[in-house]
């Protein structure tokens, strides 16, 4: 590579642009229409209109080269195309191909068009690496029906402009990151994941019985060996092949960062998740910074968030979290979709009215299996809407004649203790119709795994979430609020500050200490996500 050892390409300063390289530039740019395919070097140029439009600006005048090589900027951006994959990001989409092609010709075959050339594919690099730093390298609503991303909006064209004028393409490039911390805590996790590749990664163990505290088996030394890779703080034991105390602690420590359940037992998850190869690894770190890059820069001073594949709800004020629970999500036939949106009030003692979808699949069976089902379920048959509704005696319908084509009715269950959403419910309007409630079935947060609802996220201790949400109320005291729910009678209460609600889908992310933990692809998001890349990439670098 011709990144390395970049000093000799750097030119001397000149007092003025170089009138060389800029007529090469404006031959080559002046004309160039954005319907126009622009090749250089063989590669494609990704920003057809606003490169074109940003030379034009500066009359056509270099931004990274002089007539006989690199300035400083150049120099910098150049090494930082180099780097980009500490962000997880792919330096073949930024021209490196290209660029190392011209450079390595540029000993013999110097030459004011070559500098343009460089100019041209650097000024694109910083363009593209740009966008694919506000918002991301693709849009998940393209290939993701259920995703719904709050991307960031930046003039790209001005912070290149300011890029140049300042002589500082680094800087201007790293105020375009994801502001958040969680960002950079996992994308020194991918310098540590990869660094475990390059180091070997891990062997995997052997398949077998399970192995359990007290066994003494010769796949033991190898599990021991398998946990020090990532947890330095697991000892070789002095009978290695005894599975002792030492390495109960440390495979707890592993369940607890891959969302296993904590027995210390090796069974057919833990050994699954033991064995995932470093490099999968690494390519999971990478999607899920990704995904950091489609959030708004702003999460808010105070929110509620879901991550959905770790099956749990945080709530954070001023970076700090004041709130955590467990919580229920969709089954992968009904997923929990991805979005931001905003809390505005909750529900006390609500109804619900069941989703046609829910009432014909799930409901309608049920009918059809018990006559009491409705009454004992606390359910009213409806016809009708608005004024015009009317309540229809279940006894009156033949409900074997009923078929899911041909539902008139709509079913709304009345509060009490069976009702599906439990006592509470916290509403933030959204075209999937989705949001947070309680749940009379709390056996379903005893599991690890906790896919079982058909969309809408169900909580441990809504009453704590309620509470926190509405402290600072003079109308919603914590008198008031037992009162109401003692009251049985639906009531809604508004929050005097509204709360974004982020409901996410990271799969890798490192926690405050460092600590990486990962997920199971619950609805096959990465491996979507995955291919999204590769036909991204692929289309760009092929294209005419």
């Amino acid at each position: 590579m011709v990144l390395l050892g970049l000093g000799p390409l750097l030119a001397e300063a000149s007092g003025s642009a170089d009138d060389s390289v800029q007529a090469s530039l404006r031959a080559r740019l002046e004309h160039v229409s954005q319907d126009q395919p622009l090749l250089v070097a063989g590669e494609s140029i990704h920003s057809p209109s606003a490169l074109p439009a940003f030379y034009e600006r500066r009359l056509f005048a270099p931004a990274w080269t002089t007539n006989s090589g690199l300035n400083g900027p150049g120099v910098e951006l150049l090494s930082l195309v180099g780097r980009v994959a500490i962000d997880g990001l792919d330096p073949l989409d930024y021209h490196l191909v290209g660029l190392d092609r011209l450079l390595a010709r540029e000993a013999s075959e110097s030459s004011v068009d070559l500098w343009a050339d460089v100019d041209i594919l650097l000024t694109d690099a910083f363009l593209t690496l740009a966008g694919h730093l506000v918002s991301g390298r693709v849009d998940p609503e393209t290939f993701d029906s259920e995703w719904s991303a709050q991307r960031r909006e930046v003039d790209i064209g001005q912070v290149l402009e300011k890029a140049v004028s300042a002589a500082a393409p680094e800087a201007a490039l790293r105020g375009l990151h994801p502001s958040h911390s969680g960002y950079f805590l996992l994308r020194a996790a991918l310098e540590t994941y990869r660094g475990l590749v390059a180091a070997g990664g891990w062997e995997p163990i052997a398949e077998g019985p399970i192995l359990r505290p007290g066994d003494n088996d010769p796949r033991i030394p190898a599990l021991r060996a398998r946990l020090r890779v990532t947890d330095r703080s697991v000892s070789l034991g002095a009978t290695p092949e005894l599975y002792d105390d030492d390495l109960i602690a440390a495979v707890v420590r592993f369940q607890l960062r891959h969302g296993l359940g904590s027995d210390g037992v090796v069974g057919e998850k833990t050994l699954a998740a033991l064995n995932v190869a470093a490099e999968e690894r690494v390519r999971q770190i990478e999607l899920n910074l990704e995904r950091w890059r489609w959030l708004p820069q702003d999460l808010g001073s105070r929110y509620v968030l879901v991550n959905i594949p770790d099956f749990r709800l945080v709530v954070v004020e001023e970076e700090k979290t004041v709130l955590e629970m467990r919580v229920a999500v969709g089954r992968r036939y009904r997923r929990t979709p991805v979005f931001s949106d905003t809390m505005r009030y909750l529900v006390v003692n609500p109804s619900w009215d069941v989703p046609r979808k829910l009432a014909v699949q799930d409901k309608l069976p049920e009918i059809q299996k018990d006559a009491s089902y409705l009454e004992r379920m606390g359910f009213l048959v409806v016809q009708g809407w608005g004024a015009d509704q009317v309540l229809v005696d279940p006894a009156s319908v033949d409900w074997s004649q009923i078929t899911p084509s041909q539902f008139p009715y709509h079913l709304r269950q009345l509060p009490g203790p069976l009702n599906a959403l439990g006592r509470i419910k916290f509403m933030f309007p959204n075209r999937f119709n989705v949001y947070l409630h309680d749940t009379p079935d709390r056996r379903v947060f005893l599991a690890s795994e906790r896919d079982v609802s058909s969309g809408c996220i169900r909580l441990e201790q809504p009453r704590a979430l309620a509470d926190l949400l509405l402290s600072g109320s003079p109308r919603w005291t914590t008198e008031v609020i037992d009162a109401t729910l003692a009251g049985g009678k639906e009531t809604t209460m508004t929050l005097e500050r509204p709360v974004p609600v982020h409901l996410l889908y990271w799969t890798a992310w490192a926690d405050a200490e460092g600590t990486v933990h990962f997920r199971r692809d619950l609805y096959g998001r990465d491996q979507a996500l995955a291919e999204a890349l590769r036909q991204g990439a692929e289309a760009a670098r092929s294209r005419p």
